[in-house]
Order: C-alpha cells, then structure tokens, then sequence
C-alpha cells in the first residue's frame, strides 16, 4: 500500500509540475512565406495530429495514462482529404484509419464518423460539408458517397457501383444544392442534388479542354465555379453546369508547372492554392493562372510537406493540408498587405498579389 501511495504522489507530482496540457511545444511564429526581408503573405499557424491537439483532458485522465499505460488519444494515421467549417470543426478523411476524424476546436471534442452500422466507410478519400451541417464522404471502396448529420449520424448514401468506380474528391456548392464527385477511373465529375439524386455528369478523358485525365481533387468557390486537378498536369475551371471556363499549368519543374497536382482551394481574394505532392509544396496563382507564391518543402519541421494531398480554405482564408505521410494536417493563414504596400489602393481587397510582380516569388526557391 506505501508503494502504491509513494507512485501515486510521484505521478501527481510530476503532472502537476508538467501540466495537464496535450503538447507542450508552441508552433514557431515565424515562419512565413516569402522569406525576409519581404513583407510575409503566408504565414504557418499550427498542425493537427491527434485528438490531444483539441480534447480538454482532465488531470485524471493524464494520471490514469500514466500509471496504466493506456492513452485514448487518437493519431492521424494517412489522412488524404480535409475540410473546415465555420463553427471550428476540422473533418479529415484518414485512409489509414477508414473513418473520418472530426477535431471540434470550439467545443474541444474529438469524435469519428463512419465506425459501424450502415454508415460505416472503408475507403474515405473526400468530405466536405454543407451550410447545414450535414456531412458528404467519397468512399472509395463502397463505390458511393455516404451523407451523416452535424453529429455524424449516418443518414443516406447515393451512387453505386454501376455509377462510380473509384470516387476522390468531393465539392458542394450550397446556394444550387449540388455535391460534385470526381471520378479517378472514369476521368468525369459527377452530380448529384442534395438529396442524392443524379443530375448530370461532365468530363470525359482527353486532353482536350474540358477533358480530364485521372481527376483527383476539386473545389467549389463562392461564385460557383469548379476548380479541377488532374494528371493532364492543370488545373481547370467550369461553371456550375460543367462549362469549361480557363485552364492553366503544365507539366514540369519550373515556377507554375505541376508533377502530381492534387488539392486545390480558393480564397476570398480570388487565389487559387494547389497542392504538389511531389514537390511537397503549395502554388498560388491569380484567376489569370499566373504563379504568384509557392510555400513548403520536403521535410518534417513546422511548414514542411511529406506527400501532401487535399487542401481547404476556410471562410477567414485559413488554409488546411492534409499531409499524408507526416500524420498530420499543416495550416497556413493568408495574410492581407498593409494598404502602404498596394500599388493601387482602388485595388484594396481586390486579391491582387500586385507585391509579387517585382520578382519576389523567384526570390524564395
């Protein structure tokens, strides 16, 4: 019993001495993009790895970890797809875990969807979320998308094999109630209405514009436009009916080229964020397709990529990445110019990188 009691002080007295905290380390406030002595317009916020980065655990629950060896923590494991919403909920698709990981950083909760029953996933590549709350994941296995309520009860799925073959990405666009699922094998984006029900289908594989060839990831912006990557080595973008607007990119090493585009994002400025996971790296162009910026390199520190795939931009211009093989999801914040430094001030709050123009995106190979 004096040894137990002996332990028990030890280990109270090491929590109490260490805090009852999940990770003790800060993120390093500065790193931002481009480097100094240029003005940052990106700048790294933090990373999310585990259910510890959001949970508020009571000191008991560090004690009975540390005497017991047992930690219900929860790691990410090879999350692919990533999307954040207004009330501070971060969904991730793990393809490592099968399920989706949800960190509610307002409530401090951690909870997965997708566990059992008839909504249970097994191959979860895409969410996204609608201005209900409700929650659409591609399942690459089932062959269909699942539907679950803001507390991830599962309530419909749509698709099926005849109609999917390997299902990725997933958009919606809100105001017109229409999710948009890019088909790898089929190279096609297919749409449905909110309720599940098939609307048309756009694509097809080719080179040409409007064709597509292994489409990954896409992303719907506040206008309703489509933005779509895909191994033609570009990014497109189509109205909300399948109409091919522009394109820019091509294969190669060079600024503004792309190796294996995958997650693609919009802010509120109009930027488009493309992820390259095999330059481990982020690119940012204006609504011409001209580069503007690009951030991250291979490695594991603050603000490096290993493998990166889905990407989101929240409403604040926050913007989330899912990086596969470092377990994590990195997140970046767009930062605006001061008003001295726009060369024209009619053009404030236009998205206008004008700052760039003087060869600062070369400056930060």
């Amino acid at each position: 019993m004096t040894n137990r009691l002996h332990v028990f002080s030890v280990a109270f007295l090491m929590l109490v001495l260490g805090g009852c905290g999940g990770k003790a380390a800060l993120p390093d406030p500065n790193i931002t993009w481009p480097a100094a002595p240029e003005p940052p317009r990106i700048k790294f916020v933090k990373t999310i790895s585990s259910s510890e980065d959001v949970e508020e655990k009571k000191w008991i629950d560090h004690l009975k970890a540390f005497l017991f060896g047992r930690s219900s923590s929860a790691s990410l494991v090879k999350p692919y797809a990533v999307f954040a919403t207004p009330s501070g909920r971060i969904y991730v698709a793990d393809s490592g875990w099968r399920k989706v990981l949800v960190f509610d950083e307002a409530r401090k909760q951690f909870s997965m969807i997708g566990v059992d029953g008839p909504g249970a996933l097994s191959g979860p590549l895409g969410v996204a979320v609608d201005k209900d709350g409700r929650v659409y994941v591609t399942d690459t296995v089932h062959r269909k998308a699942f539907v679950y309520d803001s507390e991830g009860k599962f309530l419909f799925n749509f698709g099926d094999e005849n109609q999917m073959e390997r299902p990725v990405g997933i958009a919606l666009n809100n105001v017109l109630q229409r999710a948009y699922v890019t088909d790898t094998r089929k190279h096609q984006v297919l749409v449905y209405d909110f309720k599940g029900a098939f609307l048309f289908k756009f694509g097809g594989r080719g080179t040409e514009d409007g064709k597509l060839n292994f489409p990954a990831n896409l992303f719907v912006d506040s206008e309703g436009k489509i933005y779509i990557t895909d191994m033609n080595f570009r990014v497109q973008i189509f109205d909300p009916d399948g109409k091919f607007l522009s394109k820019f990119g091509s294969i190669g090493t060079g600024f503004g080229q792309f190796s294996l585009p995958k997650g693609v994002g919009v802010d509120s400025k109009g930027h488009i964020y493309v992820v390259d996971s095999r330059f481990n790296n982020v690119q940012i162009f204006d609504q011409s397709g001209r580069l503007l910026l690009f951030f991250g390199e291979f490695g594991a520190s603050e603000g490096q990529f290993w493998l990166p795939a889905g990407l989101t931009v929240d409403q604040n211009n926050r913007i989330y990445v899912a990086d596969q093989y470092n377990h994590r999801i990195d997140v970046f914040q767009y930062l605006d110019p001061p008003v001295s430094q726009i060369k024209d001030p009619a053009k404030e709050g236009s998205g206008s990188f004008e700052f760039f123009e003087n060869g600062a995106a070369e400056s930060t190979q």
